[in-house]
């Protein structure tokens, strides 16, 4: 426990230098993030395969297949099954000395790589730079990975996956126990409002137009921001991800020309508004409650 204190100590007298770690540690997850974002809904997809076929068909035999999930198998060229070495590893330095190809068959390295290893590392600066050294940056900073994460998969397979965002709503809950980021009574409120509010939406929207307007994984990830956050919160988490997504959905189809009832992922909006709820939220709440005392005066 002692050392434990210490370093808190010594964090909090060189702030620097833990804005240092935090961001570099940040950017070797973010090369983490790029494992997770690609491989967790295939390892969600072969599971639900598995545990159908095992409800539904328990007699018959099925093919052993070979071991997928966040380590193996180890990274590899998709092309030429190249094994990826550490030196071609390191965060964004390797595209820049591989030119963004790979080192045997040349072929090209998305450059989706480098920019959520870059987005990462600033995001988590951002974050702890924001809440100081401190027990609450660190949480900031998880939540922050983790929106990541969940932003990348549910853009790439418009899916929210509970292996995620389910935790995150009892870890925010837990963080409030020591009043964190709010007391934990609006921390609770805030789980179960972020979740109802958006499942009322659902169902009065599938009732009058008989379409789903939006899925299961956006109410989770909605309570989660009500756990971390408290009720409070949860006006700019809601009304931002739907200005968010208006705009950003109007923009996508003027330039891409997609028909309007393409389905868009709305979960990197919320997680978008969640995040700057977390940052400025509060700020945003006064100058809102001083904008209508004074339209009232």
């Amino acid at each position: 426990m002692n050392y434990f204190t210490n370093i808190i100590l010594t964090m909090e007298q060189n702030p620097w230098f833990f804005y240092l770690c935090i961001t570099t540690v940040g950017l070797m997850v973010g090369s983490f993030l790029n494992v997770v974002i690609y491989r967790l809904p295939i390892m969600m997809e072969r599971n639900f395969e598995e545990e159908y076929q095992d409800y539904f068909h328990p007699e018959a035999e099925h093919p052993k297949k070979e071991k997928f999930n966040l380590m193996v198998p180890a990274s590899h060229c998709p092309k030429c099954n190249h094994k990826i070495s550490a030196w071609e590893n390191i965060p964004i330095l390797s595209y820049l000395i591989l030119r963004g190809k790979c080192h045997k068959c040349g072929l090209p390295i998305s450059i989706r790589y480098p920019i959520v290893e870059a987005f990462t590392a600033i995001m988590t600066f951002v974050a702890a730079y924001h809440f100081g050294p401190s027990v609450a940056a660190l949480g900031a900073v998880l939540l922050t990975w983790c929106l990541i994460a969940i932003s990348g998969i549910d853009f790439d397979k418009m899916l929210i996956p509970d292996e995620i965002v389910l935790p995150l709503i009892w870890i925010g809950i837990l963080f409030n126990i020591a009043g964190t980021y709010t007391d934990l009574e609006s921390s609770v409120i805030g789980a179960v409002t972020g979740y109802m509010i958006l499942w009322c939406f659902y169902w009065g929207f599938k009732l009058c137009t008989g379409k789903e307007g939006m899925g299961y994984g956006d109410f989770k990830l909605t309570a989660c921001f009500g756990a971390w956050l408290g009720y409070k919160m949860l006006g700019i988490v809601i009304i931002g991800s739907a200005l968010l997504g208006a705009i950003i959905g109007f923009i996508t189809m003027a330039i891409v020309n997609k028909g309007r009832s393409k389905p868009i992922p709305f979960g990197p909006y919320i997680a978008i508004a969640g995040f700057i709820g977390m940052l400025y939220g509060k700020t945003i709440n006064e100058l809102y409650i001083q904008l209508i005392i004074y339209l009232n005066n």
